[in-house]
């Protein structure tokens, strides 16, 4: 990996944090950790991160109010949400509300690698055609 990619773990278990930030961190990722979706606000106010892998269900906030929030407040950041709690609709729902990647626990460490890897890769085709936009949109002639 040549470029660094921060990655914000958020999920009340600690043990769950530990056991992400172990995978993720022996592939070379930068891995900060926060139990709830307050420290993970704190955390993205100070600094950049490329995704972030949250929990669904929490005590107090969940995982969707911080993935709205991500969508809202932080556009280059891309979101992997997980659940034990599987279901069609909740996956349908975590998708289109802006979710790069859905992954149910448990897993296996190589679809933990996959999902990071599939959404890393979403966000960055998503900000290159953003990009792409805009410099059409400068060179476009208006007439």
């Amino acid at each position: 990996m040549t470029e660094e990619i921060n990655i914000l773990v958020v999920d009340d278990e600690s043990l769950m944090r530990n056991l992400i930030h172990k995978i993720l961190g022996q592939q070379d990722y930068k891995v900060k950790l926060a139990a709830s979706v307050e420290e993970a606000l704190e955390a993205l106010s100070q600094k950049e991160f490329q995704l972030v892998i949250s929990d669904i269900k929490m005590p107090e906030r969940n995982g969707l109010e911080l993935l709205q929030r991500v969508k809202q407040d932080y556009p280059r950041t891309g979101v992997v949400m997980m659940t034990g709690y599987a279901d069609t609709y909740s996956a349908r729902e975590v998708l289109l509300s802006g979710a790069e990647e859905y992954i149910t626990k448990p897993f296996k460490s190589r679809e933990l690698s996959s999902a990071v890897e599939k959404a890393y890769w979403r966000v960055l085709s998503h900000l290159q055609e953003r990009d792409d936009r805009s410099v059409e949109a400068e060179t476009d002639p208006v007439i």
